[in-house]
């Protein structure tokens, strides 16, 4: 397994490769050195990059279930999360538009050639609905949907993706990781989902999808799977440019797994030194709980044509973000080493 001093040395074009020369130094945590005082610190860590305006991100610091629920806990929450009303489509900025569900977010990124789709939501039903509906609500043409990037192999993400692909022949993109896990042995198998669009783009590391004047680089950030896809990307607003990372797979979902938290820790903290050295001052999510963006989308609503876009929150509050996740993946990890 990875270890942090290792890894730390790892440069953005090489993450991958350097990952496997770094696998068998053993990590910190492994070595007898986790313990209640080091929880205690990487949340106090935590607590203090996320100051006041970061605290939904803190719940990642709560001590995480070992083992997943049954299956059928794991429908019925999915049920209810389905049948919350769905939020109005917005526009984030000149050329980046929410077309999302009230739990899951699909983002369409227009270009001087067509649309770039991140993420594709439950199922078919709500592809059509709230993804075409939406876009077309918005001023956008859904036919012109070129590409759809799968932020990781799980259904809420991928759910309407083979529909979007048969009807408008968009190409789906995903991870090599995450595409074998779709095609092997799903993570979470649920009919509510259906079956995951076939094997299309594989990408890895540092790939970029290019349409007319806009290129998204697909960084490879394993740990909410071991494929998901951070894309980051440049956002037009009032004729300003900004650089936007999407974080692709948040929650701690996947039982007692301490070298996926290690790999999780390593890639929020990897993506805050490229935050950094690219300016990103824009973070968003598939997940409108993680990255407040009804909230920010209804002030764009109502906010006169003069007011700062709520979604540019500034380089340094982007590094902050990264390093919650990271400090709480850490926390994580050392409380599953402690267990028995």
């Amino acid at each position: 397994m990875p270890d942090s001093r290792c890894l730390m040395r790892v440069a953005a074009t090489s993450f991958v490769v350097s990952l496997a020369a770094c696998a068998q130094t053993p990590s910190r945590a492994l070595d007898g050195t986790a313990s209640e005082a080091t929880i205690a610190a990487h949340v106090a860590a935590a607590t203090k990059a996320a100051g006041g305006d970061l605290g939904e991100l803190l719940s990642l610091c709560k001590p995480a279930p070992a083992s997943r629920a049954p299956q059928s806990e794991l429908d019925k929450g999915l049920l209810a999360l389905i049948d919350k009303p769905a939020p109005p489509p917005g526009k984030a900025f000149d050329n980046l538009y929410f077309v999302g569900a009230d739990w899951v977010s699909a983002w369409a990124i227009r270009t001087s050639d067509g649309i770039i789709l991140i993420d594709a939501l439950n199922n078919q039903m709500e592809a059509a609905a709230l993804i075409e509906a939406g876009m077309r609500k918005l001023g956008l043409d859904p036919s012109q949907i070129r590409y759809v990037i799968v932020t990781h192999g799980h259904g809420d993400h991928y759910g309407g993706a083979p529909y979007l692909a048969q009807k408008y022949g968009a190409r789906v993109v995903m991870s090599d990781s995450d595409w074998t896990m779709t095609e092997t042995r799903l993570e979470f198998a649920t009919p509510i989902w259906g079956a995951p669009p076939r094997r299309d783009i594989s990408v890895k590391d540092g790939d970029r999808i290019t349409l007319g004047d806009t290129s998204v680089t697909l960084y490879l950030t394993p740990g909410h799977t071991l494929g998901t896809l951070s894309p980051v990307f440049d956002a037009q607003w009032k004729g300003e440019k900004h650089r936007v990372m999407l974080w692709g797979g948040t929650g701690f979902n996947f039982g007692k797994d301490v070298p996926r938290l290690v790999s999780y820790s390593e890639s929020a903290r990897r993506m805050a030194s490229v935050a950094k050295a690219q300016d990103i001052d824009v973070l968003i999510s598939n997940h409108s709980r993680v990255d407040g963006s009804q909230t920010k989308l209804a002030e764009l609503r109502k906010s006169g044509p003069r007011e700062p876009n709520p979604f540019v929150q500034g380089t340094p509050t982007v590094e902050r973000a990264l390093t919650v996740m990271d400090e709480c993946a850490q926390a994580q990890r050392d409380r599953f080493v402690l267990q028995p």
